[in-house]
């Protein structure tokens, strides 16, 4: 097969960078209920541009490409093993060409790859069909929606809504708060796969096959595609929302499936997916490799220049409606003091990543640079060198924030940060720190990785390169990079706001629906 190499690759660059086409159409559909002008409408407007930028530049649509996982289905006979060495080189050279974020770190020690090659990366399953083709499925999830998963053992007390018994209804409740779990952690509207029974690692792994099926699909088992039409008409009644905003919207599609358990045992898994929900794949030419379709509608079919230019339109109308604020880094206490929730700030000047290592070791250690008046940005970025040397941002949407909630209120004080910057929001501690020393929370749009790539002008350099590229600390000269106040200096919190209001939702629907 001297063109499966060839059509591995391509598949891993059509995933990360091309929406698939029933995607689109969720998110198109998301686009259209969503009230004009709230938070949520503003962003997923620039989830349209972000969709569109990446297919122009050919470029990740989310700078966390996660861990990929291939499903590989192929006729009798047909080589596993050398498969197997060339996907694991297509990885490699996508890595090395940006198309995928360097994600495979050691466990043990922190070291990263620098290839998505290692033990366990990436996750390849081989199951043999009585067909004559090959089929090459792909899904790369990121790590923040990866952490919003979750798993019940039922019976049991759910928040919110009381017991959940060995029935469709407490299924019925494990969903319901898988979503409202998630908040805008997860990349919120997303995408959920459930898989009811199985032991814990089966129900996880059905659990994220559902996120294989078409969007638009119908589940054949009658009792099955009920649950899936109650939860998504109730999942978006909770007020989520788009990136945990509040609205209309927050959920784009549930799949469930399910198989036998032990008797002992009752596991409800749910496998939670961002918008960005890069899932793709090919059928092959078991003799050559060639690429004869793919297997889902590819984003080239769906148009999203529409989306774009409205998403453009929607963002200037908000712009003129809402008050804008511009900063210019280092930012004053006095100017920090003037910021409420739902102010969108647009930040200029120098911009400093930092993520999870960078925290756990700035609690110990001085700063290479003055952070006093800084903004701190919670991102991974893909990045790439030049021939000259130089280092370009490729791809940098925000990280889920609340991993660094155990450090964030004392770096804060500490170094005399202004403004953190993430998504998901970030708990009580940070909420404190931010009123008591003069900072705020602005959350970006996850997963809007071209979007923000474009604000970032020059690397001006960085730290702490033996992190990896994705934990390393970037200085990076910042333009137009906006964003929006969700927790301020005067101990206000949309977040927390959003999460009250949903579970006060969450538990209206606590009486059995299901028989």
């Amino acid at each position: 097969m001297q063109h499966f190499y060839q059509s591995v690759y391509d598949l891993i660059v059509e995933t990360s960078t091309n929406l698939p086409g029933d995607v689109r159409r969720a998110v198109q559909a998301a686009q259209e209920r969503e009230d004009a002008g709230t938070r949520s409408a503003l962003s997923l407007s620039r989830i349209a541009d972000n969709i569109h930028m990446a297919e122009c530049n050919v470029s990740p649509i989310c700078q966390d490409t996660g861990m990929p996982t291939f499903i590989i289905h192929c006729p009798v006979g047909a080589n596993q093993i050398i498969m197997k060495k060339q996907i694991l080189e297509a990885v490699a050279n996508a890595t090395k060409a940006s198309k995928l974020r360097t994600n495979s770190v050691d466990s043990l020690t922190g070291a990263n790859s620098g290839d998505n090659l290692g033990p366990g990366t990436p996750v390849i399953h081989f199951e043999q069909w009585e067909r004559e083709e090959i089929e090459v499925k792909l899904i790369l999830k990121g790590g923040g929606c990866e952490n919003k998963n979750i798993q019940y053992s039922l019976p049991m007390e759910i928040e919110g809504l009381g017991k959940a018994g060995r029935d469709l209804d407490g299924i019925r409740k494990c969903i319901m708060h898988a979503v409202y779990q998630a908040q805008g952690q997860g990349c919120s509207a997303g995408f959920i796969g459930v898989g009811i029974g199985g032991d814990r690692t089966s129900g996880y792994e059905l659990a994220k096959h559902q996120l294989f099926r078409h969007v638009d699909d119908v589940n054949p088992h009658p009792e099955l595609r009920q649950l899936e039409e109650y939860v998504m008409e109730y999942a978006n009644t909770l007020g989520i929302g788009t990136m945990g905003f509040g609205g209309q919207v927050s959920l784009l599609g549930c799949k469930v499936g399910v198989m036998n358990r032990l008797p002992a045992s009752f596991f409800v898994s749910v496998a939670y997916n961002c918008w960005a929900f890069r899932r793709q794949g090919v059928l092959l030419n078991a003799e050559t490799g060639e690429i004869n379709g793919w297997s889902y509608p590819r984003g080239t079919e769906v148009s999203f220049e529409a989306a774009y230019e409205a998403g453009q339109q929607a963002a200037k109308n908000v712009s003129e409606e809402r008050r804008e604020i511009v900063l210019t880094t280092p930012i004053s206490e006095e100017q920090i003091r003037q910021l409420k929730v739902g102010d969108v700030v647009v930040i200029n000047g120098t911009m400093h990543t930092g993520r999870d290592a960078l925290h756990k070791y700035l609690m110990d250690h001085d700063a290479p640079v003055d952070l006093n008046g800084a903004a701190i940005y919670h991102c991974g970025p893909v990045m790439s060198k030049d021939e000259a040397g130089e280092w370009h941002v490729k791809a940098a949407g925000p990280t889920t924030s609340i991993r660094e909630e155990p450090y964030q209120g004392d770096i804060i004080k500490k170094f005399g940060i202004r403004a953190v910057i993430g998504k998901g929001g970030m708990g009580p501690k940070t909420l404190a720190a931010l009123k008591e020393h003069g900072g705020v929370y602005l959350n970006a749009i996850g997963g809007a990785a071209q979007y923000y790539a474009q604000c970032f002008k020059k690397v001006e350099g960085v730290d702490y390169m033996e992190f990896g590229i994705p934990e390393a600390m970037w200085h990076l000269e910042t333009e137009g990079f906006a964003a929006i106040v969700t927790m301020d200096s005067h101990g206000n919190s949309l977040h927390a706001d959003v999460e009250k209001n949903s579970m006060e939702k969450l538990t209206a629907l606590k009486e059995p629906v299901f028989k």
